[in-house]
């Protein structure tokens, strides 16, 4: 239970550090929905799924390495917890970006 507090309030600090420039991000994206609201409906939902799951197979190779980590070093199954939902948060995160633009993209 202590590696989960523990991995929870790292995910917190690093929210702190993040903030400025998500925040930013955040408002840019809500701006694009608000645009292009009649045509989000037009994007399939298949394409934001296939997007996701590109970038969160993408996200499982590429995390390990910013930490200088393999995935053989991965021994423990919270490492493969946070691993697999930090890889699930990219790429619904990139879906969720790529959502407008996609529908700017429709006809």
């Amino acid at each position: 239970m202590y590696e989960i507090w523990l991995a929870m309030n790292i995910a917190y600090e690093v929210l702190w550090d993040l903030l400025p420039a998500l925040a930013p991000l955040a408002l840019m994206w809500a701006v694009m929905m608000v645009i292009n609201r009649k045509k989000l409906k037009r994007v399939k939902p298949a394409t934001l799924a296939a997007v996701a799951v590109l970038v969160a197979l993408v996200a499982v190779v590429a995390l390990p390495s910013l930490t200088q980590s393999t995935l053989a070093d991965m021994g423990y199954w919270v490492d493969w917890a946070a691993l697999l939902g930090m890889a699930t948060g990219c790429g619904v995160a990139a879906a969720l970006l790529m959502w407008p633009v996609l529908a700017m993209r429709q006809r």
